[in-house]
């Protein structure tokens, strides 16, 4: 190395820290500020208006070993406290709920102003599959209903 090299070096390592200092400034700005799709229309399951939104519009990702799609349901209507369990899935039809309960992707958690879940999916979601909202109440009861997924979700 030419001392001209070494020279420069010297005099800029610190502006090249103080830049490396500031990016956290970058993240925390970004994490502060986030932008999410808009929701879907709302519709009624049993007591509940439910109003479905993808937290982005990227393709489904693996999370314990299941293909995944992350959503926020904001319900409109009705009191959580009367679910008992709810699932979501995406697919050509709703999951049963043997295959639900293998794992606890697709659980609703959460609490009143909003339930995330990971919604189980496949690798790409198609034309023909739905999002799926089963909730069953504390009398065992089962409500479902189902959303047609927007053309920015769908596989190329």
């Amino acid at each position: 190395m030419t001392m001209n090299d070494s020279l420069f070096w010297q005099k800029n390592k610190y502006k090249l820290n103080g830049l490396i200092l500031l990016l956290p400034l970058l993240f925390l700005y970004q994490s502060l500020t986030p932008t999410f799709p808009p929701a879907w229309l709302s519709q009624q399951v049993g007591e509940f208006k439910i109003a479905p939104m993808p937290l982005d519009l990227n393709t489904p990702y693996t999370h314990h070993d299941d293909y995944v799609k992350d959503f926020m349901l904001i319900f409109e209507q009705g009191d959580i406290g009367n679910i008992r369990q709810g699932y979501v899935n995406i697919g050509p039809e709703a999951l049963p709920l043997d295959i639900l309960q293998r794992s606890e992707n697709g659980i609703l958690h959460g609490n009143k102003h909003g339930q995330h879940v990971h919604a189980i999916a496949a690798k790409s979601l198609t034309a023909t599959d739905k999002l799926w909202v089963s909730i069953e109440n504390w009398q065992g009861e089962w409500q479902v209903a189902k959303w047609p997924l927007p053309n920015e979700l769908l596989a190329p």
